[in-house]
């Protein structure tokens, strides 16, 4: 079992480590708080996948609060490589100091000059790099986003990064730290990720959140919105997610992401509670997709007529 960072050392357990990302307002079910509890104390990545807008990365932002560590992202996509991950040389600064070094004479001593081409100076830290930078002052938090957008050679290059957390640079050497980072990769399932991948890693599943925890979640994050409203979002969103609701079939359902901005514009527009009208529109900010505007707008009554779900107990 590998030690906890110096920040979580002090976290018991799963019940605590929610409570410590309700204090960096972030509302994590059971499941979601353990995920993260036994991926610092073990020492082991953790892989969060889950619709879009369900809190994926919000939750990678809140781990690093919690662990008073710097945040690294690395955001994936499609072509992505080792080069863009890694380091790069800034070759602009290479060329200056070359015909600096040529001016004043210093371009006689070619491996002279070759090396002061390769120094440290000249070299731009990428995510990985900087993450392993980073443990100096002990472990960042690495969070690699949309890991299903990259390819299958990507994938394989970031299993053999995470085994051993070592970065290797010709002109310079084998960069290792002491401290390696909390890893948090996230899928929003466009293609399957490869299995040794997620072998490597703890697996989380993030579903969408019932009514009551979206509610709450819309609340926390905007507590100006009326109560009346929030309720009605909520609903909104829970029936947009089911395809057996009001025959509701879209392309992108919603997710918690979009309930937060469409109650943000809602109260941007004054309302304190769903109106046909106001609800039309301000529906770009919930719904993204041409054919999925159509079938709300063409359904928004019963979209807003329709009752909010009882409170459990």
């Amino acid at each position: 079992m590998a030690d906890a960072p110096g920040a979580a050392a002090a976290i018991t357990g799963p019940e605590q480590f929610a409570r410590r990302l309700d204090e960096h307002d972030y509302l994590a079910d059971d499941g979601a708080a353990t995920a993260c509890f036994l991926a610092v104390r073990m020492g082991r990545p953790l892989f969060l996948e889950g619709d879009a807008g369900v809190g994926k990365t919000e939750l990678a932002k809140a781990l690093a609060a919690v662990l008073d560590a710097p945040l690294i992202r690395l955001q994936c996509y499609e072509g992505i490589d080792a080069a863009q991950a890694l380091y790069d040389w800034d070759y602009p600064r290479q060329l200056l100091h070359l015909r600096a070094a040529q001016a004043a004479g210093a371009g006689a001593d070619a491996d002279q000059l070759e090396s002061g081409l390769y120094d440290r100076r000249f070299l731009l830290a990428r995510p990985l790099l900087r993450a392993l930078e980073a443990g100096a002052a002990g472990p960042g938090v690495l969070l690699v986003d949309e890991i299903d957008r990259a390819d299958d050679e990507f994938e394989a290059f970031l299993l053999e990064f995470l085994s051993d957390f070592t970065i290797s640079i010709p002109e310079l050497g084998t960069v290792r730290t002491a401290n390696p980072p909390v890893v948090v990769l996230t899928s929003n399932r466009t293609r399957e990720v490869h299995d040794a991948l997620k072998r490597r890693c703890l697996y989380h599943w993030m579903p969408n959140p019932g009514f009551e925890r979206e509610a709450a979640i819309i609340r926390r994050r905007l507590p100006e919105a009326a109560d009346r409203l929030v309720h009605q979002v909520a609903a909104a969103g829970q029936r947009l997610r089911d395809p057996d609701s009001e025959g509701f079939d879209l392309v992108k359902p919603p997710g918690v992401a979009e309930t937060i901005d469409w109650t943000a514009a809602l109260v941007a527009l004054g309302a304190r509670e769903l109106d046909p009208d106001t609800a039309a529109r301000s529906l770009g900010a919930l719904i993204k997709h041409r054919e999925d505007s159509e079938a709300v707008r063409l359904k928004l009554a019963a979209l807003l007529d329709g009752h909010e779900p009882e409170p459990a107990g």
